[in-house]
């Protein structure tokens, strides 16, 4: 691609993160860290305990541990200022909060799992699409693109 399609942000290296931006990807990288770690407890319980059905136990344990990588990815190219990195960090709080939802409808000790699910989605997705951040990132809105011809 060459710079006209792929600009790069307006900030140099020199400037500091915004605190917004790091607690994004902070945010992300934790979700990362709970989907791998509730991965590997699955795949744990699945190869070591007696569940119901252990090649499915092993399939989610392994699912929850690949699907890490998205939060991850964005965790990282957040960090390093990457104007790609706030479309998967985006999609992963909206993801979140369905699963939010259904921790909450549990009659269990679910429950305190979606609250805090839910507060961190929202509190991600609010810093993500904060000013400061969108400047750090060197995403221009629409209408604020410059002319080139």
């Amino acid at each position: 691609m060459s710079a006209e399609q792929n600009p790069t942000p307006q900030t140099s290296a020199a400037e500091p993160r915004p605190a917004r931006l790091t607690a994004a990807a902070a945010l992300a990288g934790l979700e990362a860290l709970a989907l791998i770690g509730g991965g590997v407890w699955m795949l744990v319980l699945g190869l070591t305990g007696s569940p119901d059905d252990r090649q499915q136990a092993v399939t989610g344990g392994i699912t929850l541990i690949v699907l890490a990588l998205l939060p991850l990815l964005a965790a990282r190219g957040l960090l390093l200022r990457r104007s790609w990195s706030r479309g998967p960090a985006v999609i992963t709080q909206i993801m979140a909060l369905p699963v939010a939802y259904n921790l909450l409808q549990a009659d269990s000790i679910a429950i305190p799992g979606g609250i805090a699910l839910a507060v961190v989605a929202v509190a991600a997705l609010v810093l993500l699409v904060n000013p400061a951040t969108t400047r750090a990132l060197g995403i221009r809105g629409p209408g604020n693109a410059t002319d080139r011809k």
